[in-house]
C-alpha cells in the first residue's frame, strides 16, 4: 500500500485559477473522497494525480517517488471515468484486457488476470458479450474490472456512479469499498454526492474555490464542520447569526434572533471574543420536540407545514418569525395544530459555532 503526498499544488487555466497551493496527505490503502461544489477543483486534482494535468507550482509524491511531471502511462494507476469509456466493438474480456495488451502482457497471462478481474467484480460470466447488452450497473462493474487488471498502484475514481439509478447507486457504493478493500488500494474518488461519500469513505476533503476547506473522517465532517460551506455542502442544517455573550474552555455561547444557545466551536484553532458575529449550524435531526420548557437550548414556537415521511416526519418550526427545519424520527407531533406552542431543544454538543 502506497500514499500520496501533495504539497503546495497549484494549477492555473489561463487567468483562472482551479487549485491554490494545495496540501494534502492520503495514507495507504485508504479510500479517500474529494467534495466540492461545482468548479471547486475536485476533477483538477484528480486530473493532476492522473497525470493528465501538469501543475503549475507544488509537487505529488506517491510513495517517495515524485510524479509530478511523470507521464500517464508510467504511473501505474487505474482510472475509472464517469462514462466508463468502453469500446462498443469490443466484447466484455476484450474491453478488460485492452490495458495488458498495450503493455505487451504475454497472451497466456492476459487471459488469466483478466479472468480474475472479471470474478473479482462478478462479471465473469458475461465475458463475451457486448457493452450494449449489459445493463449500467454491469457496464460500471467491467469498467472497475479494467482499471483493476493492470495491478494499479492507486484508483483513481471520476463520479463513477452518476450514471446509475438510486438502487444501483446503493449496490455498486458496497461493491466499490469491498473491492478497494480486498485489494488494498489507495484510492481517490470524486464526487458531488454528500451520501457517496459518508457511507464509504474512510476520510474525505472538501475544496471550494480551489482550496482545501476541511479534511477529516465523515463523522468529523458532518458533526463538526469548520466552515459555513462544509456544514452547508454535506447535510442540511439550521443556520442561525448571532453574537458571542462568552467563552469558557469547553463551550461558547451565542445570542440569535430565538434564543441564546450554548454550543461548541467548528474549528478548535478559532479565538472568539464576546461581542464577535457568528452563525450557528444545528442538523434538523438534532431538534426535540416537546410540550415543556425545556431547561437551556430551546425556542418557543408553533409548527408550520408539515411533510410525513413514514419512520421520520419533517417540519417548518416556526420561531421569532424565523422559520426552522426538523426531523422528528417516529413522529409524535405530527398532528399538531399551528395554533399549539411547543419547545425545540437541542444538546450543546449539536449546536456547532461557526467563525466564517
Amino acid at each position: 500500500m502506497i500514499s500520496i503526498r501533495i504539497q503546495n499544488l497549484t494549477k492555473r487555466f489561463g487567468a483562472v485559477t482551479a487549485l491554490r497551493q494545495l496540501d494534502l496527505a492520503i495514507e495507504g490503502g485508504e479510500l479517500f473522497f474529494l467534495l466540492g461544489p461545482s468548479g471547486c477543483g475536485k476533477t483538477t486534482l484528480l486530473r493532476c494525480l492522473a497525470g493528465f494535468y501538469i501543475p503549475d507550482e507544488g509537487r505529488i509524491f506517491m510513495g517517495d517517488e515524485d510524479v509530478t511531471r511523470l507521464e500517464p502511462h508510467k504511473r501505474n494507476t487505474g482510472m475509472m471515468f464517469q462514462s466508463y469509456a468502453l469500446w462498443p466493438h469490443m466484447t466484455v474480456a476484450e474491453n478488460v484486457a485492452f490495458g495488458l495488451e498495450e503493455r505487451r502482457v504475454a497472451r497466456p497471462e492476459i487471459n488469466r488476470r483478466v479472468g480474475e478481474a472479471l470474478e473479482s467484480v462478478r462479471m465473469g460470466p458475461y465475458a463475451g458479450r457486448r457493452p450494449n447488452e449489459l445493463s449500467g450497473g454491469q457496464q460500471q462493474r467491467v469498467a472497475l474490472a479494467r482499471a483493476l487488471v493492470i495491478r494499479p498502484r492507486f484508483l483513481l475514481l471520476d463520479e463513477p456512479l452518476s450514471n446509475l439509478d438510486a438502487k444501483l447507486r446503493l449496490e455498486m457504493r458496497a461493491e466499490i469499498r469491498r473491492v478497494c478493500k480486498e485489494f488494498k488500494l489507495t484510492t481517490v474518488y470524486v464526487t458531488h454526492d454528500q451520501k457517496e461519500a459518508l457511507s464509504i469513505s474512510d476520510r474525505m476533503a472538501i475544496l471550494d474555490s480551489g482550496r482545501i476547506l476541511q479534511i477529516g473522517t465523515p463523522r468529523e465532517i458532518y458533526r463538526r464542520p469548520a466552515h459555513s460551506v462544509v456544514a452547508n455542502f454535506i447535510g442540511e442544517t439550521d443556520f442561525l447569526t448571532g453574537t458571542v455573550r462568552g467563552v469558557t474552555a469547553g463551550s461558547i455561547t451565542v445570542e440569535t434572533p430565538v434564543g441564546n444557545f450554548e454550543g461548541v466551536l467548528g474549528d478548535p484553532q478559532a479565538k472568539p471574543a464576546a461581542g464577535d458575529r457568528v452563525t450557528v449550524s444545528i442538523r434538523p435531526e438534532c431538534w426535540i420536540l416537546s410540550r415543556e420548557t425545556p431547561a437551556r437550548n430551546s425556542v418557543k414556537g408553533r409548527i408550520g407545514e408539515s411533510v410525513y415521511l413514514g419512520e421520520i416526519a419533517q417540519y417548518d418550526f416556526v420561531s421569532a418569525g424565523v422559520r426552522l427545519k426538523i426531523l422528528e424520527l417516529n413522529p409524535r407531533f405530527l398532528g399538531a395544530s399551528a395554533r399549539d406552542e411547543l419547545f425545540a431543544s437541542v444538546s450543546p454538543e449539536d449546536v456547532v459555532v461557526l467563525m466564517d
